[in-house]
């Protein structure tokens, strides 16, 4: 790990318990090599600015209803995380479409986090969808962010079982203790320098130096 600390900035829309998973395991403790730079939020009431503000994070909102269409929030969205400089940008929550305005300006940069084994039950109420099938796995998926929704290449999944009787609410509780986990660890992977997209076929995603396929 160089030593100079990877940079993070976070995209929020809600409470900020991803975020919180990533302050907590990378952004505090000493000798992590990353540091969380920025916390930008969709909305100005969203709970997770507080908790980046609480550990000294820079916050700041871009809201939709600013803009006239998602394209022109994309451009400011971009100018904002770029002046932070970011090695990865984390979309924990952030519950907005972004468009090639925003993705093209950090390629294979950007990732995102899923309830969900994608390509199984993307979009909105992917918990909601595995409860409706009935399927006895679902789980979390950290995946490079793509301009079509849920559609780019995993870093890491993790299956999550799914009990007889489960509601939204447990299956819930137990696919969040994931996300808490699985998150910083994909972001040490991109620190450590180990995660690579194949460029001959981007749908590939390989770990380690050995070039083993995460």
């Amino acid at each position: 790990m160089s030593e100079k600390p990877f940079r993070i900035v976070v995209l929020i829309s809600g409470s900020g318990s991803n975020l919180q998973a990533i302050l907590d395991e990378l952004h505090v403790p000493h000798g992590t090599g990353a540091e969380c730079v920025l916390v930008v939020s969709s909305h100005a009431e969203a709970a997770g600015l507080q908790r980046a503000e609480a550990v000294g994070v820079a916050t700041q909102v871009v809201p939709m209803a600013d803009h006239p269409n998602r394209e022109a929030r994309d451009d400011t969205l971009a100018q904002v995380v770029a002046e932070a400089d970011p090695d990865l940008v984390v979309l924990a929550g952030f519950m907005s479409i972004l468009t090639a305005n925003f993705l093209g300006r950090f390629p294979d940069r950007v990732i995102n986090l899923h309830p969900s084994l994608l390509p199984s039950f993307p979009g909105v109420d992917a918990i909601g969808q595995a409860l409706q099938w009935g399927v006895k796995i679902t789980g979390v998926t950290v995946h490079f962010a793509e301009v079509e929704v849920d559609a780019g290449p995993p870093v890491l999944q993790e299956a999550v079982p799914v009990r007889y009787g489960d509601d939204q609410a447990s299956l819930t509780a137990r696919i969040r203790e994931i996300e808490h986990r699985l998150l910083p660890a994909a972001i040490r992977l991109f620190a450590d320098g180990v995660v690579t997209r194949d460029p001959g076929d981007r749908r590939q995603v390989s770990i380690g130096s050995e070039g083993e396929l995460g």
